[in-house]
Parts: structure tokens; C-alpha cells; sequence
């Protein structure tokens, strides 16, 4: 195999002045680092079989560095550049949020008032749910991601018009749960009270005024300038590629590094870039605000498309993204003004110690590591009564707890894993040679007795109570 190519672009200031950021926490640094990265970079991409991709670092109001790592494509070996579009996924939502955020800052919209106030043809039960609520993924909106579909404008309304009252799994207001749909609805509502499509209002909104010259989210469009193809888990340029104008909202923007450090330098500067007040500096302050409990071990919110958490002892922002072909992740340091962009062209690639290598050039973090995870203790007979049954977003399960001797155990295909927890919260499955154990996180409903189960970000409520297995001979005893 040829020997992949990178090429460095060095913009703006000099590195030397662009370290002298606000706060006076970074530390000077030589290109030595850039090589310490490179090699962070190319290992990455070999650990997760990704062919390239491309690194911004943002530093006060200045990009400092902007580079492609790997290829573009692995049928032609063209090297990745910084100028190459790849397709956002999930870190889309930032953008959509900023668009109805905006919108807000003019009056168009309140995102707190039901969006039937503003959307005509949608179910009732839809249209209860606000704005906000749609924004901090807190609509009780199911999840599901389908990549292929219609590729006209036409395609999110109808969408949204289609959906019924099955895409609320829970009531709105009461359970964090992330949705790709309810960006879907937001990326509508947006399109509704701006008076134009969605890919137009995201132009005029958000793309041309931060001066994102490339960044679309029209596949004919995005074809004319270098692109990135995207790949498969097996490194295979993947064929046809994906398209479904009635998801862009939710995970369809096609950039580049270069025009999203304008939109990160933006939010690290209360709006401003190039000297002016660009985004309202109230637009940046709701978007990067917590609302709401972010489940997982780490203690972190969720804001109008970023989480909010500390990260090696500084502040963070941050969104990762993933679709057909392609990964990114987008990191802020609001206190250091310092921010990353990774775009990687593998399906779900999220390259995060390279993220994390590009911010120590700048900031010193805290040494890793994590506090140890509390040893798992087994659950009491009451605990394991009351989380035993079905949970679901559907009337489907999708996550089974049997009970079995007056113990909770997993359904995994045709067997059963034992449930233990860490804490009053926090349920742990050992898969067979998994090397971290499955965690699940229980809350509960505003009544006190409705339970979800987080797996991952998405909750699951229980559906079902399911009934005792009763011991047979080849149970434990």
C-alpha cells in the first residue's frame, strides 16, 4: 500500500502570537508539537481503519492551525486538504440550533410556546411539545436515524406532517432522551417561520454571515467543490451515498475545518468574528447553557445542540457527530478560548484522542484518568422486582430484565446476563469478553413511579413488568 500523503496549512497569525490567548493559560510551544500530533493523528486513523481526515485548532479569534491527515479517498489516494468538505452527522444540530435560536432573537418564534402555535397539519400530541424542548432532546421524541430517502425540500415538512403520535414515547418536559427527529421538527419549525426551505434559511441564517463559503447542506452543491468520500467500517468508499433531505437537520451539513472554525470562533467570542458582532450574543449564551442532566457517570448538561462538561480540570463544549461514511467531533474551551475540529470520513469515526492531543499544543490539562467506578454490588430482591420487565421507545422491546430467583438478568438472544449495580442509579451488564462493562442509567418520571432506563443517551421506558422465571434444573440456586 502507497504510503498515505498529509499537507499542513498554517492559517492566520503566527503560532507564537496565536498562543498568547485570553487568560494567559497556554504555554509556548514549537512545531515539534505539530510532529507529536501528526503522529497522534496517523495512529488514530490506523487504530479505527479510517483513511483520513482533517484537524482545525482555534486559538482566540485566529486559526492556527489547519491540516489534513491520510486520504480522501482510497480509490484515487487523493490526500486529504483542510478546504475538502465531509459530512458533518450529529455536530449539525449546533448549527440548526443556532438557526431557530436566531430566530427567536427576532421575534419570529418563542421557544417556549408550543410549536403548534406555528406549524399547521401536525399531530395534536406533536404539537404540545416547544421548541426548547425539541432543542435539549427533552420532547419525549423516540430516535431512529434512517439515512436513505427524498432528496427534495419537500421531503422535511411532509416528514414532519407524517409523523404521529407513536414518535412520543413520554410525556414532554420529563426525560432527557436523544432524538435525531426532534431536530428534524426544529430544523421545520425554522423553516416554517423563516419563510423559506431549510438548506436556504441555514444559508442566509447562520453559513453567510459567518462567512462559511462552502458549507451547504446540498448534495449537488457540495459535489462541485473537493470532497471527502465517505467510507465503510472495511475502509470502502461507500456507494451510493447517503441522502434523506427529511433528516438534514438532524445530522446532514456538509464543511470543511476551515468554515467551521468561524462558526466555533464565533461561539468562543459571544458572537463576534473578523471584528463584528455576528451571531447575538444572546444566541451563543442559550446554546452553550445547560438545561438539562446529561446521563452518564461524568457529571455534564445538555444545551440547545452541545454538551456542557468539565474535561482534565477545564471547561468544555462539545458535540460529536456520525453518519454513513463519516464522523466528526467539535470541542470548546470557553475559559481558554481555545476549540478543535476533527472531520473524519469513515463511518462514525470519532478520532477523540486526536481532539484531545490537538488541545494540549494549547491548554494544560489535568493528567487523565478518572476516579475508579464503584465495585458492583448485587442488587436486592425489591431493586430487582421493580426494574424487572420490558423497556422500550416502541411497543418493541428493546431492553428485557428477567427476574430469576429474586435477581434481574439481561435477555441477550438465548441467554441471560446477571444485572448488578453501582449505585442507587447505575445498573452494569458484563458482556462475555466486552472490556468495560454495559452501564445503564434509571431515572425516573415526574410522578415518581415511571421509570426509563438510559442506554447511552437515548431512554428507554419500561413498558412491561414481565413476569418471574420460575428455576428450573439448570438454574442457579
Amino acid at each position: 500500500m502507497r504510503r498515505w500523503h498529509s499537507r499542513r496549512l498554517l492559517v492566520g497569525v503566527s503560532l507564537a502570537a496565536a498562543l498568547l490567548f485570553a487568560g494567559g493559560a497556554g504555554r509556548a510551544q514549537g512545531t515539534s508539537d505539530f510532529a507529536s500530533l501528526e503522529k497522534v493523528v496517523l495512529e488514530e486513523l490506523k487504530q479505527t481503519n479510517t483513511p483520513g481526515a482533517a484537524v482545525a485548532i482555534v486559538c482566540g479569534n485566529e486559526i492556527v492551525l489547519a491540516r489534513g491527515f491520510g486520504i480522501a479517498d482510497v480509490e484515487t489516494r487523493e490526500p486529504v486538504r483542510p478546504e475538502m468538505l465531509f459530512r458533518l452527522g450529529s455536530t449539525t444540530k449546533m448549527l440548526t440550533a443556532t438557526a431557530v435560536n436566531i430566530l427567536a432573537e427576532e421575534g419570529r418564534v418563542k421557544l417556549d410556546a408550543p410549536i403548534g402555535t406555528y406549524l399547521q397539519g401536525i399531530n395534536p400530541k406533536l404539537a404540545q411539545v416547544t421548541a426548547l424542548q425539541l432543542l435539549t432532546h427533552t420532547a419525549g421524541v423516540r430516535d431512529e436515524a434512517p439515512m436513505f430517502g427524498l432528496h427534495d425540500d419537500a421531503a422535511l415538512g411532509a416528514g414532519v406532517r407524517a409523523m404521529d403520535e407513536g414518535f412520543l414515547f413520554a410525556p414532554p418536559g420529563e426525560v432527557f432522551s436523544y432524538s435525531n427527529p426532534g431536530y428534524w421538527i426544529a430544523g421545520y419549525l425554522a423553516e416554517v417561520v423563516g419563510g423559506k426551505p431549510y438548506a436556504d434559511l441555514m444559508q442566509e441564517k447562520v453559513f453567510a454571515p459567518l462567512g462559511m463559503q462552502r458549507t451547504t447542506l446540498r448534495p449537488m452543491l457540495a459535489m462541485t467543490y473537493p470532497l471527502a468520500q465517505g467510507h465503510s467500517n472495511n475502509a470502502e468508499v461507500i456507494r451510493p451515498a447517503a441522502d434523506n433531505a427529511a433528516t438534514w437537520p438532524a445530522g446532514s451539513v456538509f464543511s470543511n475545518v476551515t468554515d467551521l472554525s468561524r462558526f466555533v470562533i464565533a461561539v468562543l467570542n459571544d458572537g463576534r468574528l473578523d471584528g463584528k458582532q455576528i451571531l447575538p450574543a444572546a444566541v451563543v449564551k442559550r446554546i452553550t447553557t445547560g438545561y438539562v442532566e446529561y446521563p452518564g457517570r461524568e457529571e455534564a448538561t445538555y444545551g440547545n445542540g452541545l454538551t456542557i462538561r468539565a474535561f482534565r480540570g477545564v471547561r468544555m463544549f462539545e458535540h460529536g457527530g456520525s453518519r454513513s461514511g463519516y464522523g466528526s467531533l467539535i470541542r470548546m474551551l470557553p475559559d481558554q478560548k481555545v476549540g478543535v475540529i476533527v472531520l473524519a470520513n469513515r463511518n462514525g469515526a470519532n478520532l477523540s484522542q486526536t481532539a484531545t492531543a490537538a488541545l494540549e499544543l494549547l491548554v494544560p490539562l489535568a493528567p487523565a484518568g478518572a476516579p475508579p467506578a464503584p465495585k458492583p454490588v448485587p442488587l436486592t430482591v425489591a431493586e430487582s422486582a421493580q426494574y424487572a420487565g420490558a423497556y422500550s421507545q416502541t411497543a418493541k422491546p428493546d431492553v428485557e430484565f428477567v427476574l430469576l430467583n429474586g435477581q434481574i438478568s439481561l435477555k441477550s438472544g438465548t441467554g441471560l446476563l446477571p444485572v448488578m449495580k453501582l449505585d442507587a442509579r447505575r445498573l452494569v451488564v458484563m458482556r462475555p469478553g466486552a472490556a468495560a462493562p454495559q452501564e445503564f442509567q434509571v431515572t425516573r418520571g415526574k410522578d415518581g413511579r415511571t421509570l426509563y432506563l438510559h442506554q447511552g443517551t437515548r431512554a428507554l421506558k419500561k413498558i412491561g413488568q414481565g413476569s418471574a422465571t420460575r428455576p428450573d434444573a439448570h438454574s442457579p440456586r
